[in-house]
């Protein structure tokens, strides 16, 4: 079937370039410098299949470093995605992308996801993200947070007592979203119940697998299957604000316990206050991203915990301590948050070798030279995180899991880049380390744990996910939780 999809993408792309050809050719670059070096691999489809094979393969690093060892080792030329692209490696790439951003380059996004995320005030999702952005510092912001940590810490005890304890086998991964995505609902909505949070659980895994397909919107495919809970799932948040605009009313509802309420009460500069689908269309993308990185974080930390039990011991004696600092049912607070340093160099690491960010695309803005090579306005541009991330120059012997490279000042600014970098840094960036060190902590207080599979595949479409979900075998402590 996938075979199939192949096809039909094939022809789509073809009949867009045929489509673009003589446009594209009339409108050539003014720059003299030469394009970067590299090649454009097959008509229509470019290297597109071979940039996405090799993370099916569980090693989406080697289009990168085959390239950089071929061409050059700090920017390319490529054809991805239907699009003329460039891809900036290293430290120098990530420095330079991330300081020109709305400059010289700006975010970019296949048209495919503007169908999956209609927006319905007819803007792009390049301006929808932009206004989020301007919204979500207040919420976001550590001060803000401190007040979620007990909301967080008591989803979690839920999440294990429900999925974990009095399991003798479980699959990682199904969990690790499942305990993400009833966060995300709890802190941006405030829904609670795990009935209701169930109801949006299998939209949201057909809206994510969707986004990553080949972009075909006919019956059944991926894509459209995407599309279709898309619009269930704006139906369903439709509901909730309507709700929550009766209970703001009536005193039912505060201003400040949640997302929802915030983007209710806040009007933009000029005055103007959004409309519910508006807040709908945001609320769906804060969902979509609030937990599906996370949840591979999370994944992969219960992978390598499994595989060095150094490290494991490491974070059980640092979280011990703090549990035993506890008072019977006394919930986690901000200041036992920071006491977690270990444990975060150890997620850190993880990060490192396991982004669930590999990267992202920006557009050329206007025409510019970068490192003597002529990158041409319109062209896209692609920055990798493993090219730093598991570069020898970077981090020494990058395979190695050290979490010692996060001590003192850490790594060397530009390489270290699991939630990108300068403007469109991710917002959530203190969000996500709050639920992974909750997890951490509720997770080896409890277990010890072995994998199911010892040599189980990696995929990563475009995240990197254990091919079996990661089954593993628990051995309780026995602790009270």
């Amino acid at each position: 079937m996938e075979f199939f999809y192949v096809s039909l993408l094939c022809l789509f792309v073809f009949l867009v370039s045929l489509s673009l050809h003589f446009l594209f050719y009339k409108n050539k670059s003014s720059l003299s410098g030469p394009l970067p070096p590299g090649k454009t691999g097959w008509p229509v489809v470019g290297e597109s299949l071979e940039f996405l094979s090799t993370g099916w393969k569980g090693h989406p690093e080697k289009f990168i470093f085959d390239r950089m060892a071929k061409y050059s080792s700090i920017v390319f030329k490529t054809h991805l995605l239907g699009e003329q692209a460039a891809v900036f490696c290293g430290a120098s790439g990530n420095k330079f992308l991330f300081s020109n951003e709305n400059k010289l380059v700006q975010a970019w996004w296949p048209n495919s996801v503007n169908k999956v995320f209609p927006s319905s005030t007819q803007t792009s999702s390049k301006e929808e993200a932009i206004k989020m952005r301007k919204m979500l510092p207040n919420f976001f912001k550590p001060e803000a947070l401190q007040r979620y940590v007990g909301i967080m810490d008591h989803i979690a005890q839920r999440h294990f007592a429900s999925g974990w304890e009095n399991h003798d086998q479980v699959v990682v991964f199904p969990l690790a979203k499942r305990y993400t995505f009833w966060l995300a609902c709890r802190l941006f909505l405030s829904v609670e119940d795990p009935n209701h949070v169930a109801k949006f659980t299998d939209p949201f895994d057909i809206l994510a697998s969707g986004l990553i397909s080949i972009p075909i919107d006919l019956p059944g495919t991926p894509f459209n299957r995407a599309i279709k809970a898309s619009n269930f799932i704006r139906k369903e948040l439709v509901a909730i604000i309507k709700q929550r605009k009766i209970n703001l009313g009536e005193g039912k509802a505060s201003a400040t316990q949640d997302i929802l309420s915030h983007m209710l009460l806040t009007s933009d500069e000029n005055g103007k206050f959004m409309q519910e689908l508006d807040i709908a269309d945001k609320i769906l993308g804060l969902l979509i991203g609030g937990h599906d990185t996370a949840s591979s974080a999370c994944t992969f930390i219960v992978k390598y915990l499994a595989e060095l039990p150094e490290i494991y011991e490491g974070v059980y004696k640092e979280q011990m301590e703090i549990a035993k600092s506890k008072a019977p049912g006394e919930l986690l607070k901000w200041e036992d948050i920071q006491k977690m340093k270990y444990s975060w160099n150890v997620a850190c690491e993880v990060l490192r070798l396991a982004p669930p960010l590999q990267g992202a695309f920006r557009e050329a803005l206007s025409d510019f030279i970068f490192n003597g090579f002529s990158i041409p306005k319109g062209w896209k541009i692609y920055w990798s995180a493993n090219s730093t991330h598991k570069s020898p120059d970077f981090f020494p012997e990058p395979e190695k899991f050290d979490p010692s490279r996060f001590e003192g000042n850490g790594p060397a600014p530009y390489t270290y880049v699991p939630f990108g970098g300068g403007p469109r840094m991710c917002p959530g960036k203190e969000y996500a380390r709050l639920e992974i060190l909750i997890f951490m902590h509720h997770l080896v207080k409890r277990f010890k744990w072995e994998k199911l599979i010892p040599d189980e595949k990696i995929v990563v479409n475009p995240m990197p996910i254990p091919a079996k979900g990661l089954p593993v075998r628990l051995y309780s402590h026995n602790l009270q939780a």
